[in-house]
């Protein structure tokens, strides 16, 4: 029976207009300059790979774009990204990145374990959030 790992969860307030947040989140250029090369477009159903270093290329699958919102997509064989924003009435935008699809059972497709690889990608998505708030407030 598979142990179900909860998400990596990651919320942060940008000081930029929900419209900046989107085009960072939802275009393959916005999506490379701040997290990895790509080529994303914010089609449902479109196939595109994350370029993840010495890992190679991640096959990716989107599977929501609410616009200007919600950006969803598979990423590799067993994970979720998702990228959440909320527009906040003093100004600014919420960003929340949840990473799912964690089991204590599984590998990655590089043999490492997701209990291993969970710890890692969440301090990895705190420097990753810091990368987009640099991007977005410049």
């Amino acid at each position: 029976m598979s142990q179900t790992l909860p998400d990596i969860r990651q919320t942060k307030v940008l000081k930029a207009p929900i419209s900046k947040v989107w085009e960072a989140v939802s275009t393959a250029e916005g999506i490379s300059s701040w997290f990895m090369p790509n080529d994303f477009q914010p089609v449902v159903g479109h196939e595109f790979h994350l370029e993840a270093g010495p890992f190679g290329q991640s096959p990716c699958k989107v599977t929501v774009i609410d616009p200007p919102n919600r950006v969803s997509f598979n990423w590799g064989k067993d994970w979720t990204l998702t990228f959440e924003l909320k527009e906040l009435p003093e100004g600014g935008t919420e960003f929340t990145l949840i990473h799912g699809g964690w089991d204590a059972e599984k590998v990655t497709e590089f043999n490492q374990p997701h209990t291993q690889v969970r710890e890692i990608m969440a301090n990895g998505w705190s420097g990753i959030g810091n990368k987009l708030a640099q991007f977005i407030e410049g």
